[in-house]
Parts: C-alpha cells; sequence; structure tokens
C-alpha cells in the first residue's frame, strides 16, 4: 500500500478512495487538490484536517494544490448543510480569498524548485469569462439530471431529511462547478486526485465523471472522517457557538492553545493523530504515559504545544504556555506584570474590574486599596481580618498590611490583580 495511504490509515484520517488511487500513488508524482471556500477571511480549525492532509500529501513526495474557492464561494456548497448560505458581493469575496491565500501559504511549502512545490489557485480564474451558455453546452450535458439527483447532499435536501425545505438552483449546480474546477486542473495543471472530507463525495466523484467523459480521462478520489469529539458533538466551536479561528486577530494563541489543553482523554488520544506532525511510535509511547498518570494531562499539553507552534510558531506559544501557567499559580510576579493587556484579560476573563484613578492606587496602603478605594472587600475590618489571615496577594503575590503598589507592580502599566484566596479576583484598572 502506498506510504501516504498507510500513513492516513494509522492516524484514522482514511474514510474511503476510488479503485485505482493506491497503484496511482505508487506510479508517479501525483497532484492532488483540496478546495477552501472563502466563506470569512480567515480559515478556523474545521480546516485543519484538510491543511494536514495536503502537508502529508506533500511530505510523502506528492504535488499539493490548495484551492479557493472564488467562484464556487459565491454560491456555498450545500453539502452538510440544511440552509442556503448568504451570498456575498465580489469585494468581500475577493478580500477573502486574498486572506486565506496568505494563510495557506503559511502551512505548505512553495517554494523552490523540487516538482512537488505547492500552488495555490483560484477558481475565479478560469470561471470567470465563462457564459451561463457556455457553461450549459460544454460542462452541463455531459451530466444528467439523474446523476446528480442521486448525490447524497441533494437526496437529503430535497427529501427534507435535513430540515430544508429543497434547494435552489444555483446551490443544485454547485457540484457541476466543482466538477468543472476538477476537469480544468486535470487539462491545465495534470491534477489526477481530488481529496476532501466525506461529505464531499459526490461533489469530487462528479469531477471524475466529467474527467472520464468529457477528456476520456481517468482521475481519482480520496475522503478522509469529518471530525466530530469522542461523544458525538461538534468540533472546533466553543461553548457558546464560536469558532476557533487560524488568524490570532479572531482568536488570540492563549484561546487557541486552551482549547487543545482542555481536550478529554479520549479525544486528545485521537486528536494527537489527527493534528500533529509526531511519529506513531512517539505517540504511542506518549498515550501509554498518559494512562499511567492521567492527571498531569501530559497528552493534552503535547497536542496543545505541537497544534499552537504549528498553526502561531514558538514566540506565540511559549506566550500562551506562560499565560497558562499564570492562571494555575505556576508562574513569578515578574511572568504576570510581562503580560500586555489583551492576553492578561484574556486570562482573567469574566474577573470583576474596576477603574480606580492611579492617586488612589500607587501609594496607597493596602487595606485602604482593598476596600475603600477599589471596592473589592466590603470593609476596612474584613480587609485587615483577610490579611491577617494571609488571604490576599497582589499580582498572584502574598503581601501583608504594610504594603503598598508602586508603578513597577503595574502589568502592561495599566493593572493590579487583586485576590483573596484561591478563586476570588478583582482587577483594578488604574487611569
Amino acid at each position: 500500500m502506498n506510504s501516504f495511504i498507510e500513513e492516513l490509515k494509522w492516524r484514522g484520517l482514511f474514510a474511503d478512495m476510488m479503485p485505482g488511487t493506491d497503484e496511482q500513488l505508487n506510479k508517479e508524482v501525483t497532484t492532488a487538490y483540496i478546495g477552501f471556500d472563502p466563506t470569512a477571511d480567515s480559515l478556523h480549525i474545521g480546516s485543519l484536517i484538510q491543511i494536514k492532509i495536503l502537508a502529508h500529501f506533500q511530505q510523502h513526495g506528492h504535488k499539493p494544490i490548495a484551492l479557493v474557492g472564488g467562484a464556487t464561494g459565491m454560491i456555498g456548497d450545500p453539502s452538510g448543510k440544511s440552509a442556503e448560505r448568504n451570498l456575498l458581493d465580489e469585494e468581500t469575496l475577493l478580500h477573502y480569498v486574498d486572506c486565506l491565500k496568505n494563510q495557506l501559504s503559511r502551512f505548505l511549502n512553495f517554494a523552490g524548485n523540487e516538482p512537488n512545490k505547492a500552488e495555490l489557485v483560484n477558481n475565479y480564474d478560469w470561471m470567470k469569462n465563462i457564459s451561463f451558455l457556455d457553461f450549459a453546452k460544454n460542462v452541463g450535458k455531459n451530466i444528467t439530471v439523474n446523476y446528480m439527483m442521486a448525490k447524497d447532499s441533494v437526496k437529503k435536501r430535497f427529501s427534507g431529511e435535513s430540515g430544508a425545505d429543497g434547494m435552489s438552483f444555483t446551490e443544485f449546480t454547485y457540484q457541476l462547478i466543482q466538477g468543472y474546477d476538477f476537469l480544468h486542473l486535470y487539462q491545465n495543471n495534470n491534477v489526477k486526485l481530488q481529496m476532501g472530507g466525506t461529505d464531499q463525495w459526490g461533489n469530487i466523484t462528479t469531477g471524475t465523471e466529467l474527467i472520464r467523459r468529457k477528456a476520456q480521462g481517468e482521475a481519482f478520489a480520496l475522503t478522509v472522517p469529518l471530525i466530530t469529539k469522542a461523544d458525538g458533538s461538534k468540533f472546533g466551536k466553543s461553548e457558546s457557538g464560536e469558532n476557533y479561528w487560524l488568524d490570532k486577530k479572531k482568536t488570540s494563541p492563549y484561546k487557541f492553545y486552551q482549547f487543545w489543553l482542555n481536550a478529554t482523554d479520549d479525544d486528545a488520544e485521537r486528536f494527537i493523530r489527527f493534528y500533529t506532525f509526531l511519529g506513531k511510535e512517539e505517540i504511542e509511547s506518549l498515550i501509554e504515559e498518559h494512562k499511567t498518570a492521567p492527571h498531569e494531562r501530559k497528552l493534552q499539553k503535547k497536542l496543545a504545544e505541537e497544534v499552537t507552534v504549528w498553526v502561531h510558531g514558538q514566540e506565540e506559544y511559549e506566550k500562551a504556555l506562560k499565560a497558562s501557567e499564570i492562571l494555575f499559580g505556576r508562574s513569578t510576579a515578574e511572568d504576570l506584570i510581562s503580560l500586555d493587556e489583551e492576553i492578561f484579560l484574556e486570562v482573567f476573563d469574566g474577573v470583576p474590574q474596576k477603574e480606580v484613578a492611579k492617586a488612589d492606587v500607587l501609594g496607597i496602603n493596602i487595606i485602604d486599596l482593598l476596600s475603600e478605594k477599589s471596592g473589592f472587600l466590603k470593609s476596612k475590618s474584613e480587609a485587615q481580618r483577610e490579611i491577617k489571615g494571609n488571604s490576599i496577594s497582589v499580582n498572584k503575590q502574598k503581601v501583608n498590611d504594610t504594603y503598598t503598589a508602586n508603578e513597577t507592580d503595574l502589568i502592561d502599566s495599566k493593572f493590579l490583580l487583586l485576590q483573596k484566596g484561591k478563586k476570588s479576583y478583582f482587577i483594578v484598572k488604574v487611569i
């Protein structure tokens, strides 16, 4: 069996392939593509598997092409959807395409003169000049409506299984346009394989059928499983339903790191195979180590490290790690003070805060600061009692009744973190 397919199988990333795919990959350096629809100005972690498949493909000596769907993004893929997407205007769409191109270039090797260097393409480049009549005549006549209706993505929408009221003609044509992409890339870029999630099987095989009928050629399909959590729930969203984005301006590296760190034991075992490039022996060793001491969460820590470094780089990982250690008390006051405002507020998200004039913070005795100046504690007597009980900390450091804050204590020159006991926090924002 081809080494690329073997890699996918032991990682649990193989679902299905057309007959002859294995033989094609063994025969020669093969060019394959995966499509990414530009529905936002960033990809999210739901796209990481597709990116990783292309990266593995390249590492095994084959040539990957990442297709950004400037044309198909105008329609929206109905596969796995119960409702039609909102259509984007051209200016917004082209902006999204540029953003995705920049992101994808970080994960694949586009440099050098190697025959398997990666390429980026945009299907709008070849679709924009094709008229509807030309498309209907040259493409549509090669695929019957019966063939298109038999696809699962279409049948579910028409039968009402997905809770939808059918689909528009616009969406119905999506598989033809995607099929034409495969034909175009077959004829112009020597692409012989399209890969994607299992929900893409129908669209991909429409392309292989079009290549057979229109170009009398042979092309192949390979799919990977759709990722869910071990309990069957949806992967890649927060509890509030927000996406975890690959752009650090939309999801900070700290939050990104925390997502992987908080994986359950069952999910961590699966995800470390799916989302890292660690070898089989190292992963199996990590899993065994984790089972002997699951409370140490070695598996989750390694998973979070590998994926965060891959997506955001070593420096951002180290910042996220430092911030995480601060939250759980394994850091110094210097680590806390060195945080910038964005990370500090994310680490202590939801902690009550109050703006206090600088004159009422710096040089003020801790008893007054805790009570009348900040309002963290109800009274001076409560502040004195808690200080005597050794339960008050400033910036995670225990203080006594002689403590006064100075300029060097301020986090990012504007915050003090007050704390009572282990879990009661309060942020003073100095103005």
